[in-house]
């Protein structure tokens, strides 16, 4: 084999296996709430105009999210389990955690509401009722942000729904919008973002039936992948990603970005 094609398949392997650069494209492993609710689709064009980035996303829930970042699966987490997220950091997997927005969670159900939660005091007495009468419940059950949410708010009331799971609390194992037609085919409550709830379009005989507690908060993260523990990562991609998303100009497209009029995301980055 002479020099020439040594050089050739050399340049061919180079070009297959180095590094992306941050001129080419990052990959984020985001939720199916920034996803569903038609965020990312408003913000990553713009975000690619100013910055000549292209951005790939893997939209799972957040449990899943950070599982794959930590397999090197992506440069970028956008997600919204901050104790997780936190966690995270603290391993060495991923660098600074900040906050980037923030909305509330619903309990979303039939409009007859037939648990009879709309008058609830808070919450849990929400979910109390919900139980007491074992009316359908369709958890998401996928480790996302909005499960891992979903079980606190249950742990709270002190219900072992993990007992009842089968009979009146079922789990989807799916994503946000998948649920949300599952709840609505099965005449069930379920708790969902009130930005995927907004933007979903087949709501039938569904309606926001529970709302305005403040265990109901839902803050969304944004950290870089930890280039020391997976060197292959889009590093100076992610960072100036991180840059944007909680500086002025995506700050300003995510408060933007509306549905019917309505806010969906609030921003509130910390720097």
């Amino acid at each position: 084999m002479n020099n020439m094609v040594l050089t050739a398949l050399a340049l061919l392997w180079f070009s297959v296996t180095a590094p992306v650069q941050a001129a080419d494209a990052i990959f984020i492993q985001s939720t199916t709430s920034t996803q569903n609710s038609g965020l990312l689709d408003a913000l990553l064009p713009v975000f690619t105009q100013d910055t000549g980035i292209t951005v790939r996303v893997v939209a799972v829930g957040t449990g899943q999210a950070i599982k794959n970042a930590k397999n090197g699966d992506g440069d970028v987490l956008l997600v919204h389990s901050k104790d997780d997220e936190e966690l995270f950091v603290k391993a060495g997997w991923g660098l600074k955690r900040l906050d980037v927005m923030y909305n509330d969670f619903v309990i979303i159900g039939p409009k007859l509401d037939p648990a009879g939660i709309r008058a609830s005091a808070d919450v849990t007495a929400a979910l109390q009722k919900i139980a007491a009468l074992q009316v359908p419940f369709l958890s998401r059950g996928d480790d996302s942000g909005t499960h891992k949410a979903e079980k606190k708010l249950w742990t709270a009331t002190g219900i072992d729904v993990a007992a009842a799971s089968g009979s009146w609390y079922r789990e989807a194992g799916l994503g946000m919008g998948a649920t949300l037609m599952m709840s609505t085919a099965m005449n069930a409550y379920t708790l969902s973002d009130r930005a995927t709830w907004i933007s979903f379009a087949r709501k039938g005989n569904q309606d926001v039936l529970f709302s305005d507690d403040w265990r109901l908060f839902n803050q969304y993260g944004v950290i870089a992948v930890n280039p020391a523990r997976h060197p292959h990562v889009n590093a100076l991609g992610a960072e100036r990603f991180v840059d944007w998303i909680t500086g002025p100009k995506g700050q300003a497209e995510i408060a933007a970005f509306k549905i019917g009029g309505e806010q969906l995301f609030f921003p509130n980055a910390t720097r």
